[in-house]
């Protein structure tokens, strides 16, 4: 039919013709408005631009903690992609990239546990999940660090325990006003016996 035919072909539309006059009522400017950075040729506005004012990611406060600058970044290959390998392969990230499961060898290559693996192959990678090693494992591979020795988890950091808090010793307060009424008796014998020895001693009488 004459519709089949006919629909991919696209309109015939007459293109617009700008800048003939002002009273064509497209001219002067051409649709271009007055002067400024969108009225040239070849204009860039970077995104989030807005004329010069502080845009809104500075505008907003920053709180809290971000690890997007540091983190650490892998290319993710599941198990389940390297049963296309033979039995007894060893699998590194130029392998895989040769066979197409990772783009470049700029990061470094993680294995995932997704899927069933029945190849047994040695793997050679950057990081492995749990899973994924024990399938590794289980199937008889070995899994190795980019060392080429065999990759080992580490250990789990120990949780912090906060201790309990010290509690204060509950001291008696009847000794202690009982002691207080005994000082000033004691300093006021002292005071006397220092009086007395104070005083002048007489001589012995003339025989």
């Amino acid at each position: 039919m004459i519709h089949e035919i006919t629909k991919l072909v696209p309109r015939n539309k007459r293109p617009r013709r700008k800048g003939r006059g002002e009273s064509s009522g497209r001219g002067k400017t051409s649709g271009k408005g007055n002067k400024g950075s969108k009225a040239r040729v070849g204009t860039y506005i970077k995104p989030g631009y807005e004329g010069g004012q502080t845009p809104v990611f500075r505008r907003f406060p920053k709180r809290g903690f971000s690890n997007h600058d540091f983190e650490n970044r892998f290319h993710i290959v599941n198990i389940l992609d390297l049963n296309g390998f033979e039995d007894g392969a060893t699998v590194d990230a130029l392998v895989l990239k040769d066979k197409g499961l990772v783009p470049d060898l700029k990061l470094k290559v993680k294995i995932l546990g997704e899927g069933k693996l029945t190849r047994k192959l040695n793997v050679v990678a950057g990081w492995f999940s749990k899973s994924a090693h024990a399938a590794i494992t289980a199937a008889g591979g070995t899994a190795q660090g980019l060392t080429g020795q065999a990759f080992e988890f580490p250990k789990p950091k120990k949780k912090f325990i906060p201790r309990e808090p010290v509690k204060k010793k509950i001291v008696d307060e009847a000794p202690a006003a009982q002691k207080a009424a005994e000082k000033p008796a004691a300093e006021k014998a002292g005071g006397e016996k220092s009086a007395e020895a104070a005083k002048p001693t007489e001589p012995p009488p003339m025989e």
